[in-house]
């Protein structure tokens, strides 16, 4: 069963990224971007001033077939592969990969080891935050259902938003145990849906969450399965 008190963080920014509690008014992060019109195009750094404010895969209770299980990891595998659109990001160091829309600016914010977004539409994201574990499989945590409502209650979403899950599940890429969730969080004037995947390795526990206002969902939604999709974690 997961404990909350080892979950890292409970408040999150627009960005709908984690803080560890902590985010005062005026907070500057920094963006670091290629342009798109170049290659080679150097970026000034820029400051941006956030206001706070706020993150999906198939239903629980479901039984899914081995050969749509394995139909899955090749179609995803496939789409990370071959996805035109998107950049890569390798992290050798703490071990994983995964891809983002091209034209996302990189940025940096305390207590995330990754942040991309688009700096038109803030909610519209991908974040990687990586804590030490001494698990060594998601499993250990809970179920796939379990350890999502604890996330999204207790670290991807404020106490004050309203969460609601829509789907949670898991899968096997290279031996490796991934659980995929979609849930969306309101609050007062929007609301995020978003997807997570989260998996255990190399002593460390990985979330991966990407999303967008719900007002964009649908055009957004393919692009942010294709993140989402594309993460995976290599031995260091």
């Amino acid at each position: 069963m997961l404990s909350l008190q080892q979950l890292p963080c409970i408040h999150q920014t627009q960005l709908g990224l984690c803080t560890n509690g902590r985010f005062p008014k005026g907070v500057r992060f920094i963006v670091r971007a290629k342009q798109i019109s170049g290659p080679s195009t150097s970026l000034q750094v820029s400051r941006f001033t956030d206001k706070t404010g706020r993150r999906q895969l198939l239903a629980t209770g479901i039984t899914v077939a081995p050969w749509l299980l394995l139909s899955y990891q090749q179609s995803t595998a496939f789409a990370a592969e071959n996805a035109k659109g998107f950049l890569p990001v390798t992290d050798k160091k703490d071990g994983y990969s995964f891809i983002y829309p091209f034209g996302w600016q990189e940025v940096v914010i305390e207590g995330q080891d990754k942040v991309f977004k688009d700096v038109i539409e803030p909610l519209e994201n991908v974040s990687v935050t990586v804590f030490p574990t001494n698990k060594e499989d998601i499993r250990d945590l809970g179920s796939p259902k379990e350890v999502a409502e604890a996330l999204i209650k207790k670290v991807l979403a404020p106490p004050s938003q309203k969460t609601k899950l829509l789907t949670a599940t898991e899968h096997d890429v290279d031996g490796k145990t991934y659980y995929t969730f979609e849930f969306v969080a309101q609050a007062p004037n929007f609301t995020r849906h978003a997807l997570s995947t989260i998996a255990i390795g190399n002593g460390k526990f990985y979330t991966l969450t990407t999303g967008a206002n719900e007002r964009r969902w649908g055009k957004m939604k393919d692009k942010l399965n294709v993140v989402v999709d594309s993460f995976k974690l290599f031995n260091v």
